[in-house]
């Protein structure tokens, strides 16, 4: 397997590693169960993945984990929205 191809599926299936959560918590409109400290966390993290894939001028690490960062604020974003009182 090509490497490019390797890095491209790897980006692709954990870019869209949280969306079947993001739609069960926007189905359910219940982000009880999330850890904003984990999702703050992991944020970053794929930031400066980002930030990396500027660096090295590789645009699969910046399109997939610019995707999973969108992804992930919204996430946070249902936490606070979502949250009991």
């Amino acid at each position: 397997m090509n490497e490019n191809l390797l890095g491209i599926v790897a980006g692709i299936l954990t870019s869209i590693s949280m969306i079947p959560q993001l739609v069960k918590v926007i189905k359910e409109k219940d982000a009880e169960n999330l850890s904003w400290l984990m999702l703050l966390v992991l944020i970053t993290g794929l930031s400066l993945w980002v930030w990396y894939g500027f660096i090295k001028d590789e645009l699969p690490i910046i399109l997939s984990n610019a995707f999973a960062v969108l992804v992930n604020v919204t996430l946070l974003i249902c936490f606070f929205i979502f949250k009991k009182s």
